[in-house]
């Protein structure tokens, strides 16, 4: 463990600034600390995790944000290893592998296998009869073919509307028809062109037996108490390591060739500091990144600001008591089509332990909003919104009407969700020709690479090595 006046030279002679402390910053701050690397970050928020925010509140534990991620690369791993044994990886139950759809008056299970996928209503017998010939149809061509264009043209409408729009919607709250494939799931879309077919390229894989990396196992996960407890650890980690400074408004920032970059902040107390490393790491939102550039590079800014944001509506609702619902499942999406007012609900108490007051308590969190969806939550006030998402939860679950609610809180997140659209490929050029006229400088975050919990640990992990490789 560094001393308190080695920290204070690592503050003073950083290597690295970092702005945003959020899961990205946090993650490539934990590259940087492992490997000894002075590094300074700068949180404008008086607390750490950007979105991440887990609230526990009359025996509930809930969160208000980011609610779970998939363990889809070995990096998640790294970084629970990195802060344990004081935060801890929590795997959700098996029944979070169960995902339902909303279509008519109830939830139908999304097919997990050949037999469910012939017997679902949720697709047309044309479109399952259709299927079969997917892996016999020509490439696409279009670089910026939309999720759902790509779908309809390999797999038929029904199968957009009850599987792919709710899917977009429970992972974007966007549109499947602006959403990008080449962008936004770039591994759907690599399927597509590397093997010619959905199916056939998944069964080609599966055959190749390749050595899998044993820490990927693409399960549910979270952190046990929440996620909270993964940003707190990682902070009590990385203050002994470097310099973490929250409530820090960047007044003033310069690039200079000969001396690197050079931040002008404000900490709490209103008293202002400047410091200088030779890197410089922003994992800002698009809107926010003229604030702590350097004032030439604002007009250049004009491609990457085009990136639009989902506004996202939550609305926690727990009961103490409700013996008779059991909802084994993940959760339940609610597709576009069906001209409802919530995009889905999450079945908390399901997936993860201890999260709620007594074993017969449930817990939900229903999300409202998106982008271009019925449902405008800037037209309604919190009551409004709360009647609404309680009225749409009761119905879809038949929960009683005498059963009543233990616990209500509602948040809302005006530009929650990256929209990875057709101005991708603009707002991409334009973030490698900054980043190649001004040395040290990245652009991270939600801005590019995903924006899953894993995806951006994943992202946050690649720069810090990167940065550490070109130190060495």
């Amino acid at each position: 463990m560094i001393t308190t006046e080695e920290r204070q030279e690592n503050y003073h002679n950083a290597r690295v600034i970092i702005v945003g402390g959020g899961i990205t910053g946090l993650s490539l701050a934990a590259v940087l600390a492992e490997r000894e690397i002075p590094f300074v970050l700068l949180e404008k928020e008086k607390r750490l995790g950007g979105q991440i925010h887990t609230i526990c509140d009359k025996g509930y534990t809930y969160e208000l944000g980011p609610n779970t991620g998939s363990i889809s690369t070995p990096e998640v791993t790294e970084l629970f290893n990195f802060v344990a044994p004081e935060a801890v990886l929590e795997v959700a139950s098996k029944d979070a592998k169960r995902r339902l759809i909303w279509k008519g008056r109830s939830f139908h299970a999304l097919p997990s296998g050949l037999w469910s996928g012939i017997t679902t209503p949720l697709f047309t017998i044309y479109d399952k009869l259709r299927l079969l010939g997917e892996p016999f149809r020509k490439r696409g061509t279009d670089p910026l073919e939309s999720v759902g264009a790509l779908a309809e043209r390999r797999m038929g409408k029904s199968f957009v509307d009850y599987a792919v729009d709710p899917f977009i919607g429970g992972i974007y709250a966007g549109n499947p028809y602006r959403i990008v494939t080449q962008y936004a799931l770039p591994k759907l879309y690599r399927l597509e062109q590397d093997y010619g077919s959905f199916i056939g390229g998944a069964l080609r894989k599966a055959l190749k037996h390749q050595a899998k990396d044993p820490r990927v196992t693409k399960e549910v996960f979270s952190a046990e108490g929440g996620l909270s407890r993964l940003i707190e650890a990682l902070e009590n980690k990385l203050k002994t390591k470097g310099s973490v400074i929250t409530g820090a408004e960047i007044v003033h920032t310069d690039y200079a060739p000969s001396t690197g970059w050079s931040v002008t902040y404000t900490d709490q107390h209103e008293e202002k500091h400047t410091i200088t490393a030779d890197h410089y790491i922003t994992t800002v939102r698009s809107d926010l990144l003229h604030s702590v550039l350097p004032n030439e590079i604002a007009p250049l800014l004009a491609p990457i600001e085009q990136l639009r944001y989902a506004p996202i509506t939550e609305v926690v609702i727990g009961f103490d008591h409700l013996p008779e619902i059991r909802t084994k499942a993940f959760g339940g999406l609610v597709p576009s089509c069906e001209n409802c007012s919530i995009l889905g609900i999450l079945f908390t108490a399901e997936m993860f332990r201890n999260r709620v007051p007594y074993e017969d308590s449930l817990l939900f969190n229903i999300f409202m909003g998106g982008d271009e969806k019925p449902l405008n939550p800037d037209e309604y006030s919190d009551e409004e919104l709360l009647c609404i998402a309680e009225r749409e939860l009761r119905h879809m679950l038949s929960i009683p009407a005498n059963r009543n609610a233990s616990l209500q809180h509602i948040a809302r997140y005006r530009k929650a969700i990256p929209q990875y659209d057709e101005t991708s490929p603009a707002r991409l050029e334009r973030i490698r020709e900054i980043e190649q006229a001004y040395p040290g400088l990245v652009l991270a975050g939600g801005i590019r690479d995903g924006i899953g919990l894993a995806a951006r640990i994943a992202q946050g992990v690649s720069i810090g090595k990167e940065i550490a490789a070109q130190i060495k």
